[in-house]
């Protein structure tokens, strides 16, 4: 997997994720172990396996029933990614039954099965990590929805906005791929069980109600066409996975930017005891949002390989098949990673009201100038007003005489409007829309979401044990 081989130094500071574990050969062995159990039953109820023997192959579907050690050893010799557990496992079974393990089979339709099997699991726990961001992210929205600061764009001041306002586009975006993650369900969650070409051949008539009952069982969906080049519904697992990253960046630029003492508006938890520098003893480092910036370049980079890997030759080539095992298990632990530290900035981001009514005022009331803008285009036309307002700016920008004072002595800005109208029309905290009334919005959207979130069922148990 292209996940960072010896961990990450700042993982003592968020929680784990649970996403790691479920990639190890173990557990993904168990799964394949799952799948050969299903089969092995659904084919007992079609007819082609006996009903003894199936119960015989799911009793010892387990791992621990294993040699590991003879697995491996003989995965070393053979080459093979599946033989040497499956003959293991029918070993296990015992030479009465162990004959009718793997019946009809060919290997992709084991492994990527079981795959999708860790993959679902994966996909929950991230579901669980997004509700709880967005319940963060709610409460944040909803406590600076009036607090105003400079809104930046190309990274010049802009017009004000609030700071919940900020919040609220974040909100949006991580509801929007919560969704995308949501409706993967039939796409993402199937059974690969057509035989060696996915036509079924080795399974005879019996092959649509042989893929109907491992589909039960496991808690999947059959495939329209269960063909091994097929691989879609993963890729788009991992684009979509890529598409959170971005929005992930997007908002540790946020916080990485606003940490810098220039502006100084918003700070990521740093617990006591954190160390920034080895030689500074001053630095404050955004630590988590560095890690952020990080992850989300190694995820969004996955997606390239994703998409490649939909490149099978005719009916199958395996390299695509391993490029997409690899990518999808690292887009999963990279996705868990990554939320697992946007839980602790978002949980925890410190703000500075003070710092961002400073900054918002570095400007001298220029921020205000649309403002003003559009009140003195009421009056002259909206081109000339631009003109007008845009020459005293760029004026006032390389002169101590304040922005104000500077619209005083300008003709036809003092015949429309005296000094108090002035101070109120460029103003920040009166020009900031409806930033407060949007930051309320996705706040309730956040917890709404989060809410749905939190009423998804438990996976069932596998029908199978």
């Amino acid at each position: 997997m292209i996940v960072a081989p010896f961990g990450r130094f700042t993982e003592g500071r968020v929680p784990d994720p649970g996403i790691a574990p479920l990639f190890t050969r173990e557990n993904r062995w168990q799964a394949r172990l799952d799948v050969e159990a299903a089969l092995a039953l659904a084919e007992a109820d079609a007819g082609l396996v006996p009903q003894e023997s199936a119960r015989a192959i799911a009793l010892t579907a387990r791992i621990e029933k294993l040699d590991i050690k003879r697995v491996l050893a003989a995965t070393a010799e053979a080459s093979h990614p599946l033989v040497p557990l499956i003959e293991e496992f029918a070993r296990a079974v015992g030479a009465k039954h162990g004959g009718w393990v793997h019946w009809g089979a060919t290997t992709q339709n084991i492994t990527q099965t079981a795959d999708v099997l860790v993959l679902r699991d994966a996909h929950r726990l991230l579901l669980r990590q997004l509700s709880r961001v967005l319940r963060s992210a709610s409460g944040l929205a909803e406590r600076s929805a009036d607090l105003p600061m400079a809104g930046r764009t190309h990274s010049q001041h802009a017009v004000p906005v609030t700071f919940g306002f900020k919040v609220a586009v974040w909100i949006d975006q991580l509801v929007a791929h919560t969704e995308r993650l949501e409706r993967l369900d039939d796409r993402l969650f199937c059974v690969l069980m057509g035989g060696a070409a996915g036509t079924f051949a080795s399974f005879g008539e019996a092959g649509r109600v042989i893929e109907a009952g491992v589909a039960h069982r496991l808690g999947l969906h059959p495939m329209r066409v269960p063909s091994r080049s097929i691989n879609d519904g993963i890729v788009e697992l991992v684009l979509v996975l890529a598409q959170l990253a971005g929005t992930v960046g997007k908002i540790a630029k946020d916080v990485y930017a606003l940490m810098q003492p220039e502006f100084a508006e918003a700070f990521e938890p740093v617990p006591e005891g954190t160390v920034g520098s080895s030689t500074m003893p001053h630095k404050r480092n955004p630590q988590l949002a560095l890690d952020l910036l990080t992850m989300s370049a190694e995820l969004r980079a996955l997606a390239a390989p994703a998409l490649e890997s939909m490149l099978h030759d005719q009916e199958a080539n395996g390299a695509m098949t391993a490029l997409l095992e690899d990518v999808a298990a690292s887009a999963a632990v990279l996705a868990g990673d990554m939320l697992a530290r946007m839980e602790v900035i978002v949980g925890g981001l410190v703000l500075d009201p003070s710092r961002m009514r400073d900054n918002i005022s570095l400007s001298a009331g220029m921020i205000g100038s649309e403002s003003l803008m559009l009140a003195l285009g009421e009056k002259i036309g909206r081109q000339k007003a631009h003109d007008v307002v845009f020459d005293v700016a760029q004026a006032a920008a390389t002169s101590t005489t304040p922005f104000v004072e500077m619209l005083l002595d300008e003709p036809t800005v003092s015949g429309a409007f005296d000094r108090a109208e002035l101070d109120e029309l460029i103003d920040p905290a009166a020009y900031l829309g409806l930033s407060a009334e949007i930051a309320g919005e996705l706040a309730a959207c956040a917890t709404t979401t989060a809410d749905r979130l939190d009423a998804l069922p438990e996976r069932a148990p596998l029908m199978t044990r």
